[in-house]
């Protein structure tokens, strides 16, 4: 469950293949903040998985993901959403990390998304599965499709941004699409718990 129509969207299409109703918050008209002040992505998609449980009583799986740079010694991390601040648009973000990165040389503009799955079963088990995608910073953004950091996250093996790539290929390789497909496998396992 997100907040993130983004997320929302990507995760439905890579969950697509399952024989599951995934809604996401705006679908039950809950409106809950959780704040994100774990330590990990691991800790803050675990917390948001628990408090939708606990609200709807239903299984609930919440991702928090974000983007490492190396330049920035592992920065944005678990405040990439809110990097330029607490209200920060997206291209605010990106902006504060084209500045941060202009004198970056180029061996040193590798950086990597990262996503932690929590979905917490009806008896209030918990899984947790990690995706990471590798990449650069791009020196500029490029690209239309996506959200989030999207047009600075250039992908050396296709020679294009996160928001160059169409969704199928994105839905293949992204972190989140790889923490979810641990977790489809996890889920095919415990059916029965659903």
């Amino acid at each position: 469950m997100t907040k993130n129509q983004g997320k929302a969207i990507e995760m439905k299409k890579i969950m697509s293949d399952m024989d599951l109703e995934l809604m996401d918050l705006t679908d039950l008209d809950i409106d809950i903040d959780v704040i994100e002040d774990g330590k990990t992505f691991e800790e803050n998609a675990l917390k948001k998985a628990y408090t939708y449980h606990k609200a709807t009583g239903l299984p609930c799986i919440a991702d928090d993901s974000g983007l490492e740079v190396d330049y920035l010694k592992g920065a944005p991390g678990v405040y990439t959403a809110r990097y330029a601040g607490d209200s920060a648009t997206d291209q605010e973000n990106i902006m504060k990390l084209l500045r941060e990165m202009e004198s970056a040389p180029e061996d040193q503009r590798n950086a990597r998304f990262v996503c932690a799955i929590a979905f917490v079963l009806a008896d209030g088990t918990a899984i947790i599965t990690r995706g990471v995608c590798d990449g650069k910073i791009a020196h500029e953004m490029r690209g239309s499709n996506g959200f989030g950091y999207d047009p600075v996250f250039y992908v050396p093996e296709y020679n294009m941004t996160f928001a160059e790539l169409d969704d199928m290929v994105k839905n293949r390789i992204s972190h989140r699409a790889k923490a979810l497909e641990q977790m489809k496998k996890y889920i095919k396992k415990l059916d029965v718990m659903l």
